[in-house]
């Protein structure tokens, strides 16, 4: 049962490790650069398994102690997971022991994969959720580790090496900006960010932002919620489709 789950897992996860080589990587070669041995990228993986966070969290070592700040900080990049965990709320019940480590080792990409998956009709769901979980944070761990020891070996100038966390908000931001049809959410948070830096400096303008851009796209939540019109279209064509055929049932 459990190697059935395993190799029905495995196929999933191909992707998200192609991608979470050359990121990890990145990561461990940023923190080496940072000047951190390998042991903090594996340590930070395999206990954070933040992603964006553990880019962030080689910046906070490097600040003075302020515990309070990077607890918020943490807090704030990582509430997105609190409406993952209550997406998997069905899915995980009666795992036992199980669902305490899909609860730790849930990240973006595993959630991605646990929530549309096609599982199988003879695959545990709950083994399968196990493995994809397990083998993406492996491959996470492997590579920022492999980065920590090739960037602690290899003598290479690594300056601009702390640009890759930019580039990967960069990219999420333009990934999410051409899939959107309605731009207001991206255009508040540009427009908060810029005014937040105007206000309290480039030093102390990140918890504020992203505490306003909560705030704001909360309190905007129902006016943003536009449906997008091809799937109205869709849902009105299913629903003519499913009165059409009551209406046919009931006449024979």
């Amino acid at each position: 049962m459990k190697r059935k789950a395993l190799k029905a897992a495995f196929p999933n996860t191909i992707p998200i490790m192609t991608g979470f080589m050359f990121l990890g990587a990145a990561y461990g070669i940023y923190t080496n650069a940072s000047g951190f041995s390998f042991v903090y990228p594996l340590c930070m993986s395999l206990l954070i398994y933040g992603g964006s966070l553990e880019f962030v969290a080689v910046e906070m070592l490097l600040s003075p102690f302020a515990p309070v700040q990077v607890f918020i900080m943490a807090l704030l990049i990582q509430a997105r997971h609190l409406f993952y965990g209550l997406s998997m709320l069905d899915r995980y019940k009666g795992l036992g022991w199980k669902k305490f480590y899909l609860i730790y080792g849930m990240c973006d990409e595993s959630f991605s994969v646990n929530y549309t998956a096609d599982i199988p009709e003879d695959v545990d769901p709950g083994w399968f959720m196990f493995f994809v979980t397990l083998l993406n944070q492996f491959y996470w761990v492997a590579s920022a580790t492999f980065g920590g020891i090739i960037g602690s070996l290899l003598h290479i100038n690594t300056e601009g090496i702390s640009f890759v966390m930019t580039a990967m908000f960069v990219v999420i931001f333009m990934d999410q900006w051409l899939k959107e049809k309605n731009h207001v959410s991206s255009l508040i948070g540009l427009g908060i960010s810029f005014l937040c830096l105007l206000v309290f400096g480039p030093d102390s303008f990140m918890i504020p932002t992203m505490i306003l851009i909560i705030a704001a796209l909360t309190l905007l939540r129902k006016k943003l919620d536009i449906p997008d019109p091809q799937n109205m279209n869709l849902d009105n064509i299913s629903s003519k489709s499913v009165s059409t055929t009551n209406e046919t049932t009931v006449k024979k």
